[in-house]
């Protein structure tokens, strides 16, 4: 309730209201409330950033992922997995916890719930020293859902232009990404439906052009549009076109009791969104990637889904990601 009404005040700030009160802006340093996210960048100068198309990349990437648990371990191997496939040599390392905003991850007096357990693998590299490294030649980026909740109270647009900007100063030509994930399937909205609002309304209008605001001459945030990806999985799942499943639920994993978990999705969903990230970094189409893949340990190779919905699934992927102007590809 505190940080609700201090966000209210915050708001009020930044439209120039209540200029005068001290104790008011002493209230907002203290809550570290006091910089101002600026207006959106006006849609149709956000639109002309990604007139121009990036050059599909000549060679395997190095790739650094930060954000949460739909990151995950697994989803980034099944990414270096599909492009080795295809002869590149591709590496990743990562830096996630649970439900971790981005401000979290930049903060040294904020806890990232989970630090100890997700990060206790090789591929874990501390996100300011990797970044600072120049290493990378791609950085992904993602936001905490509730996604609504992470820009009213986490200053999304703020921390996405500060860990694009310290990317950019390791490294002028890494590319920066924004993964767009998903949010709970037994949303009241309706998850197809928010997953259709959401792009414009929160990924966009409240991230993205803001984040791209903050900077006088501004460069591009690209997208990785799971979300866009899962919408049209899920339109064909309710028309009853996509081979052997019946419900978006079938995306999902389960708890250990058996019930639904309504957030995190099962090794099809993980598949899903690592066919999209392959899709948008390599500017190749999927089709013909094998439905089998191994864990992230090695520990188990599985089939994600029949060879006929695999083939479905790959080509809604390439057709969300080729006409999705802010992925960076050349519209086809």
């Amino acid at each position: 309730m505190i940080r609700r009404a201090v966000a209210k005040f915050h708001r009020a700030l930044c439209a120039k209201r209540f200029l005068g009160s001290s104790a008011l802006l002493l209230l907002l340093s203290a809550c570290g409330l006091t910089r101002c996210t600026p207006d959106p960048l006006p849609r149709a100068q956000f639109e002309a950033l990604y007139e121009t198309p990036l050059n599909a990349p000549e060679k395997g990437l190095r790739v650094f992922h930060l954000g949460h648990s739909l990151v995950n371990r697994n989803m980034p191997d099944m990414l270096r997995q599909f492009a080795q496939a295809t002869a590149r040599a591709h590496e990743y390392e990562s830096q996630i916890g649970w439900g971790t905003p981005l401000k979290s991850h930049w903060e040294p007096g904020e806890e990232v719930f989970g630090f100890e357990k997700e990060n206790a693998h090789p591929r874990f590299r501390d996100v300011r020293s990797a970044l600072e490294s120049g290493d990378y030649d791609a950085v992904i980026l993602t936001e905490m859902v509730e996604l609504r909740d992470a820009i009213e109270y986490f200053e999304s647009a703020n921390y996405l232009h500060k860990f694009a900007s310290l990317a950019r100063e390791g490294r002028v030509d890494t590319r920066i990404y924004l993964y767009e994930t998903w949010h709970n399937v037994n949303d009241p909205e309706g998850w197809r439906a928010r997953l259709e609002k959401d792009r414009v309304r929160y990924w966009e209008d409240g991230i993205l052009r803001p984040a791209l605001a903050y900077d006088t001459q501004p460069r591009p945030i690209y997208v990785v549009p799971v979300g866009q990806v899962f919408a049209e999985i899920a339109r064909q799942i309710e028309a009853g076109k996509l081979k052997g499943l019946g419900k978006v639920e079938d995306l999902f994993a389960q708890n250990e009791d058996g019930s639904l978990d309504t957030i995190h999705v099962g090794h099809l969903g993980n598949y899903i969104a690592a066919l999209t990230h392959y899709a948008v970094l390599y500017h190749t189409n999927p089709m013909g990637l094998a439905g089998k893949v191994a864990l992230y340990d090695e520990s188990e190779v599985i089939s994600v889904a029949s060879p006929e919905a695999i083939t479905q699934i790959q080509g809604i992927v390439w057709q969300v990601v080729k006409n999705d102007p802010l992925t960076g590809l050349a519209r086809q």
